[in-house]
């Protein structure tokens, strides 16, 4: 999966493009890469074949947007299969044709031939759930069970759909592949187009009795608890694939993907930015004067030390190494940034102020008196 290059850049279009830009573009490159255009050039044919692979699932809104959002790993368990068969070569290329016998001989230039017997295997369907986690939790890692509710395989049918003991008989159409083909003669050579069966609906088969537990859907829904594993560092909107636990695939494909959707809730004392954390610490102003050795709250539940200098100004940060998150990805922990704030007392004895006052004198500041209220007045006046 990861020596493959991105379908957009494959087809040479933007990420935003249309489906008529990303129409276009393929159907130039698979013109000049067809095999019909260069005999027994290889290079050709996997070129033509990937420039195919990227049309298929970008012209596909819901491919396209499972590879936008999940890359090449949200293109797991589809088969060759699924997504050619999006492409309509006659609609793209019109009448063009060649020796090989036009465009009813890519289905075997893929490896799957438009009338291979066989129904089509799909896919399960992923699903999404989102699960919130302490700051704490992203701290150290942990492990969560949450519960599940995704469709598996019917335990009275076994995912056939039909009820136990009843017939199930092969489409008379499509003769169990649960595709019909249809090849259409022109001047320049065959096209073939390759269809769902509109009988059996691609299954390939007819059942008489539905399953009466699933209702011939093959699939039922369960509730069960699995236990995921967090990694340290993760962060709001990191998405985790548990791989299998999504719904089941009703015709021997592979079972769809969870994808835990990660949650940080907001914390009491600190904020984050990437692996870095952040703390408010209150001081007075003797501390930022004098300077003090003071302890400040660290994410794993102890205290750390730090030394305030003398004449520390406020919203002053330090920075305290190592005291933040750890990354998910690779070795190394963040910083935690502590910063200070002066808090200035509202009320004063007047041992304190006389204090105050002799310090302004000593700092050559002047102080002028604040003028008495008529409340203050009055209070004094019943006082004596």
């Amino acid at each position: 999966m990861a020596d493959k290059k991105d379908y957009y850049e494959v087809l040479g279009v933007d990420r935003d493009a249309d489906q008529k830009t990303i129409k276009k573009a393929y159907r130039k490159l698979a013109m000049k890469y067809h095999p019909d255009v260069n005999d027994g050039d290889k290079d050709a044919e996997e070129k033509f074949k990937e420039v195919s692979e990227a049309y298929g699932v970008l012209s596909d809104e819901s491919k396209r947007q499972r590879y936008d959002q999940f890359g090449h790993a949200g293109m797991d368990g589809y088969s060759q299969e699924d997504i050619f068969n999006n492409i309509n070569f006659e609609d793209i290329f019109g009448g063009f044709g060649g020796s090989s016998g036009g465009f009813g001989s890519i289905f075997d230039l893929f490896g799957f031939g438009g009338g291979s017997s066989g129904q089509r295997v799909e896919r399960g369907s992923d699903l999404v759930q989102t699960l919130n986690i302490t700051l704490e939790e992203v701290a150290t890692g942990t492990s969560k069970e949450i519960s599940v509710t995704h469709r598996k395989l019917c335990p009275t049918c076994n995912g056939s759909k039909a009820e136990p003991n009843s017939a199930v008989n092969t489409c008379s159409q499509c003769n169990g592949s649960g595709q019909v083909r249809q090849v259409q003669n022109t001047p320049l050579g065959q096209f073939a187009t390759v269809s769902e069966c509109p009988t059996c609906h691609g299954e390939g088969k007819v059942i008489e009795n539905k399953c009466h537990d699933c209702l011939g859907s093959g699939l039922k829904k369960i509730t069960e608890k699995i236990t995921i594993n967090i990694p340290a560092g993760v962060e709001t909107g990191t998405k985790l694939r548990v791989t299998g636990e999504g719904d089941d695939s009703v015709n021997g494909g592979v079972s769809g993907d969870l994808y835990v959707t990660i949650n940080v809730l907001k914390h009491d004392l600190f904020t984050r930015n990437g692996q870095d954390l952040y703390y408010e610490l209150p001081i007075s102003y003797v501390q930022a004067c004098l300077g003090d050795q003071v302890e400040v709250p660290t994410i794993d539940g102890k205290n750390a030390k730090l030394t305030i200098p003398a004449g520390t100004q406020t919203e002053t940060s330090f920075k305290l190494r190592n005291e933040g998150l750890k990354h998910v990805k690779w070795s190394g922990v963040g910083n935690l940034y502590v910063k200070v704030h002066v808090v200035v007392p509202k009320q004063l004895s007047e041992k304190q102020k006389d204090i105050l006052k002799d310090f302004a004198h000593e700092s050559g500041d002047e102080i002028s008196e604040v003028r008495q209220g008529f409340f203050d007045k009055v209070k004094e006046t019943l006082n004596k």
